[in-house]
């Protein structure tokens, strides 16, 4: 029940035309400007100098706050994508056994892949930049910089590729993975119990509210619990889980790519023109692509082997798609990162593009 709620709110992260690919770019980077003043909040929290479960606490809950405004102003987080699309995708093994069943199973395939490219793209290429331009900005205006030299040569250092980023990175897949799972588990609860109607219709709630204003937030949770779930769920996880690891002296970290973004456009306000000449400045943004792709991955694959065994789909169903998949690649790799045109359907007509995603 959690793969099948999950692959219906991943449905929404999965482009199929060029209108809908723009949209997400769009959306993409709505998230990533968004994201920039996250990251300026999260080095102003350092700043208070807090204990670790606090300052844990109040980090989680800046970036809880910023994915719940992204969610609820339609702007996309690439990261959320892979684990909530990946049990949509899961869902279409269902029709392979009819006639062009893989073929249509592997244009799925290109659909989400490229889907994800567009967000990852939207939110790091102006993340970075719009950081950059908010540290500036609090410089001319408070006279300092955001952080000294010393504290953005450590950021540098804590990026760096030969680092542990890498496996930080890895790590917070796992709580992107993690995070869809609250979320299914809560609209799956949600729907069980059919709250949505014990809100509209409860006397008590109808009476505070009103019958009109009740319908609305019945309609508003049941559309949106998932998301909200997983957003406020995972916030809280990047917060506090590097205080819960110190504490048991693990040594995790997270490395969230959107974030990591943000955090060089910052560090590189602190040390000013010069910061092109630094090799820390390189090093660290030669890790950005590989952060991304093992938060993408590493919650996608999980994500997509829970859902394989909710459908119990067979071994030689798979090695058929791992055939198509290689024939694609050869065939028109090009489609895996740019839409080629609008999605054709069995009858060799062009389908009607549908509305762009959330």
């Amino acid at each position: 029940k959690v793969a099948e709620r999950s692959a219906e709110t991943g449905e929404h992260y999965i482009t199929r035309t060029r209108s809908e690919y723009l949209a997400m770019v769009r959306n993409a980077a709505g998230g990533g400007a968004v994201m920039a003043f996250t990251t300026l909040a999260k080095f102003g929290l350092y700043a208070l100098a807090l204990s670790a479960f606090w300052g844990g606490l109040l980090a989680g809950i800046n970036y809880a706050l910023s994915f719940v405004l992204i969610q609820l102003l339609h702007f996309t987080v690439a990261t959320k994508q892979p684990a909530m699309t990946a049990p949509a995708l899961a869902a279409k093994l269902k029709d392979l056994q009819g006639e062009g069943g893989v073929e249509a199973f592997v244009d799925k395939v290109t659909h989400l892949v490229r889907s994800q490219v567009a967000a990852v793209l939207g939110n790091v290429l102006v993340v970075c930049p719009a950081a950059l331009g908010l540290a500036l900005l609090w410089e001319r205006m408070a006279g300092s910089p955001v952080l000294e030299p010393v504290q953005a040569l450590q950021v540098f250092d804590s990026l760096h590729l030969l680092g542990p980023s890498l496996l930080f990175a890895a790590f917070t897949g796992v709580l992107l993975f993690a995070s869809s799972i609250i979320a299914g588990w809560a609209e799956n609860w949600f729907v069980l119990h059919r709250l949505d109607s014990a809100l509209q219709y409860n006397p008590r709630i109808t009476r505070l509210l009103g019958a009109r204003r009740a319908a609305r937030w019945a309609h508003f949770l049941r559309d949106n619990l998932s998301g909200l779930a997983a957003n406020i769920s995972l916030g809280l996880m990047l917060g506090l889980t590097p205080a819960f690891a110190s504490f048991f002296g693990l040594g995790l970290d997270v490395r969230h790519v959107t974030l990591a973004a943000g955090q060089l456009g910052i560090a590189a306000a602190g040390l000013g023109q010069d910061v092109v000449h630094q090799s820390a400045l390189w090093w660290a943004v030669a890790s950005i692509p590989l952060i991304g792709a093992l938060n993408v991955g590493i919650s996608f694959w999980l994500a997509f082997l829970l859902a394989l065994r909710a459908h119990n789909v067979t071994v030689a169903e798979r090695t058929r798609i791992y055939a198509g998949l290689r024939a694609r690649l050869r065939r028109a790799p090009l489609e895996f990162f740019l839409p080629m045109g609008a999605p054709v359907a069995s009858d060799g007509h062009a389908q009607r593009a549908q509305p762009g995603p959330t």
